[in-house]
């Protein structure tokens, strides 16, 4: 097999690394305090994002005050002097930034994932060193995914052993974060084709990333092609990825649950334009008779519809983050079997509220909606981008086979 041909005609556009923070970032106290926190970033990262949406700027200042504020080592172990927040809150977390800027959110989304997965696999000092890294700020990008394998699953990208360190070769898309990240770990399959993050410096020779996505959603993720040529990685920071699915762990649940709580937090933001464009910009429909478009009782019937459907799958998402926790403290076939169901079960409606929501705003807002001035297509744009991440239509399968045989999901990080 060879290496995808990405096309790299803009390899001159490369995006050099940024620095380190200068100050260690805030330590979380507890649940309550990240909810908190949460709350207070998404009040300024809410402001300017049509905007950021719009011209596709980058969210580099908010990224710094997200990382900085603590809440990218929520889920470190307290026995390396971390947060340890209970799943369910860290998916409160993501829902409320990304109700304010949903690319903000999704960019933390594989950090966190690669956090737990160093939780699972790691040896205590590999933990250590890692999760110190985490605790100052650093934030960890991803080049995982590869355009043009025949599945998700299938990884060209390969590591050679060099003694203190292994060469990396390969070429990744879809990199969410990788441009403003200060440690990259690629997916990379040793010689006997397991899987392994080689956490790369952002700045190590033959690490090119370049800003090259396109997609009409999710426009500001900093995501785009990272190629690896021969790149350099220290042993320390070597992660065998593989032994978070070759027996039952909480991993794949905690890749899931986070993808979950960004839709939610889209369908949140849209429920909330809606109700904001209708009582103060729409006009009453012609044959109603009323002064005030939120007088409307189909209008009503409409909102009180998709408010009771977001209202659903946040439970869902809540009730999967407290089934994550019990397999993350136990982890048996059986709980993290739950974990697997139950985050399926809030994928599926998170999913299908965010498409409804973002669609039904305009029917709801009116005509009116739709200006560019406004920019509130962003919000379909990024459900409809995001929600592709894995299909609902296999989490239905999922669900079936689990309750109709009793056949537990598959173990990688799509379910």
């Amino acid at each position: 097999m060879t290496i995808s041909q990405v096309k790299t005609d803009n390899a001159a556009k490369a995006v050099p690394p940024v620095a380190r923070p200068a100050e260690p970032a805030h330590i979380i106290k507890n649940d309550a305090e990240a909810i908190a926190v949460a709350k207070k970033l998404a009040t300024e990262f809410i402001k300017d994002s049509a905007k950021r949406d719009r011209e596709r700027i980058w969210p580099a200042a908010e990224l710094d005050a997200f990382s900085q504020s603590g809440l990218w080592s929520i889920n470190v172990p307290k026995k390396f002097d971390g947060p340890e927040v209970s799943y369910a809150t860290l998916a409160k977390v993501i829902e409320i930034i990304s109700a304010a800027d949903s690319s903000i959110g999704q960019v933390a989304q594989n950090h966190l994932g690669v956090v737990a997965a160093i939780r699972t696999v790691s040896d205590e000092a590999q933990q250590k060193l890692l999760f110190d890294e985490v605790l100052k700020g650093t934030r960890f990008g991803n080049a995982f995914s590869e355009f043009g394998s025949k599945r998700a699953v299938d990884f060209e990208t390969k590591f050679t052993d060099a003694g203190d360190h292994v060469i990396v070769k390969g070429q990744k898309f879809y990199s969410s974060g990788a441009l403003l990240a200060h440690l990259v770990p690629i997916v990379a399959l040793d010689d006997e084709g397991r899987a392994w993050y080689a956490i790369a410096d952002r700045g190590a020779p033959g690490l090119t990333v370049i800003d090259d996505w396109s997609s009409f959603g999710q426009r500001t993720t900093l995501s785009g092609t990272v190629i690896i040529d021969d790149v350099k990685v220290p042993k320390t920071h070597l992660v065998p990825g593989y032994k978070g699915y070759d027996k039952p762990t909480a991993d794949g649940a905690i890749f899931q649950i986070i993808q979950v709580a960004v839709d939610t937090g889209i369908a949140q933001a849209a429920i909330d334009e809606t109700i904001d464009f209708v009582r103060t910009k729409s006009r009453a429909w012609v044959d109603s008779g009323l002064e005030r478009a939120s007088d409307d009782p189909y209008t009503i019937q409409a909102v009180g519809d998709l408010t009771l459907r977001l209202h659903a799958a946040q439970a869902l998402l809540e009730r999967a983050g407290y089934a994550i926790d019990r397999a993350v403290a136990d982890p048996t076939e059986e709980t993290v079997a739950e974990a697997q169901i139950v985050t399926a079960e809030a994928k599926i409606l998170s999913t299908e509220i965010a498409i409804a929501a973002t669609n039904k705003l305009f029917e709801l807002a009116g005509t009116r909606s739709t200006l560019a001035e406004h920019n509130l297509d962003r919000h379909w744009r990024n459900a409809r981008t995001h929600t592709l991440h894995d299909p609902v239509r296999w989490k239905y399968a999922i669900l079936g086979k689990y309750f109709l045989n009793g056949e537990k999901p598959p173990l990688h990080a799509w379910s």
